[in-house]
């Protein structure tokens, strides 16, 4: 299995914005061939004090694929560049970290 934790870290305010967009994406990458997981978070209002804080315009993605084959396909799929394009001037910075199990 692969994992993903994609931090994303929208302009000033911009963090809805594109998170309507991302949940409008949502149904075409859970129907995609090897896609387990595929959901966006923020920070709990509840978090313990030892929490670190993403913080206002940001959040996180977190994914799980059957494969790096799934993954890749994914990232290539045409619904991911039209959401890219309809978010890039929204976002100030990202993160995509892939990882496996330890």
């Amino acid at each position: 299995m692969v994992h993903v934790l994609a931090v994303i870290q929208a302009k000033a305010g911009k963090r809805a914005q594109i998170l309507q967009a991302f949940r409008a994406n949502m149904p075409a990458v859970l129907k995609e061939q090897g896609c387990i997981e595929y959901q966006p978070v923020i920070d709990s209002a509840a978090a313990p004090g030892f929490a670190s804080d993403l913080g206002a315009d940001s959040f996180a993605v977190i994914e799980k694929w059957e494969s790096m084959d799934a993954l890749k396909a994914h990232a290539a799929a045409p619904h991911m560049a039209s959401y890219a394009a309809s978010v890039k001037d929204l976002i100030e910075s990202r993160a995509v970290h892939v990882l496996e199990d330890a």
